[in-house]
């Protein structure tokens, strides 16, 4: 049997509007599971060749996403390869029918979290994404940011020599920063992800501000023209 896909964020670990980036080229299976996710309460994006899938891992947020080997474009294990080069750490199961013991070697040492070979159990695909995504949330609690972290809990970065509170919306602009370290951001990328409550791309600049004096000034760089990305504090 073919089967379901995958999990979301911890309410329950079902629905909360968590997203998945579902990257399989057989269409049919695709349409299958897209809609089986979706009557999860998940939130879907479908992609039908690895150039697409690779488009919408750089540039759109994820909570996990599930990616076949054999894709048009770019192959799996190199989409997979290049979101890790871009420092895109959501959780990824490899669905495939390469299930030999070699192939799930090379899917894991690519950077999957998880490999599971076509034909699957729907049961069993979504426990396997549930138990992925619990993992997942443990760990992305404490997001590195240069040689701190920062505490999506307490809201604190946490330096060698000690805790620093933010705001809270200090916090989601930080977050959204160091959980893809190596992107770029534009105001109103960071407007959309961080403070999607506010109109005004000012309130970006502001908040960087806010950042740097608590962080100092390196803890956000700004690339001319094109926005912010994450940098180094003060620590």
């Amino acid at each position: 049997m073919m089967a379901t896909m995958w999990s979301p964020s911890e309410s329950g670990l079902r629905g909360a509007s968590a997203r998945v980036l579902l990257v399989e080229d057989e269409t049919e299976l695709a349409e299958m599971l897209a809609e089986l996710f979706t009557e999860e309460g998940y939130v879907v994006d479908v992609a039908h060749d690895g150039h697409t899938g690779l488009h919408y891992g750089l540039t759109r947020g994820y909570d996990v996403a599930v990616l076949d080997r054999g894709l048009p474009a770019v192959d799996g294990l190199d989409l997979l390869a290049r979101l890790r080069r871009s420092g895109i750490v959501i959780p990824v199961l490899i669905l495939s029918a390469l299930g030999n013991p070699a192939d799930r070697v090379a899917g894991l040492d690519a950077g999957a979290e998880d490999y599971l070979a076509k034909p699957f159990d729907v049961d069993e695909l979504l426990a396997r994404l549930r138990a992925l995504r619990r993992r997942h949330l443990d760990t992305a609690r404490l997001l590195p940011v240069g040689d701190a972290h920062l505490d999506l809990d307490s809201s604190e970065v946490v330096t060698a020599t000690g805790r620093i509170r933010l705001s809270a919306r200090e916090r989601d602009l930080l977050a959204t920063l160091a959980g893809r370290p190596r992107q770029v951001f534009g105001r109103d990328d960071l407007l959309a992800l961080a403070f999607p409550e506010a109109e005004n791309p000012v309130v970006v600049d502001t908040y960087v501000h806010y950042l740097r004096r608590k962080l100092g000034r390196g803890v956000i760089e700004t690339v001319r023209g094109r926005g912010y990305r994450l940098g180094r504090p003060a620590t």
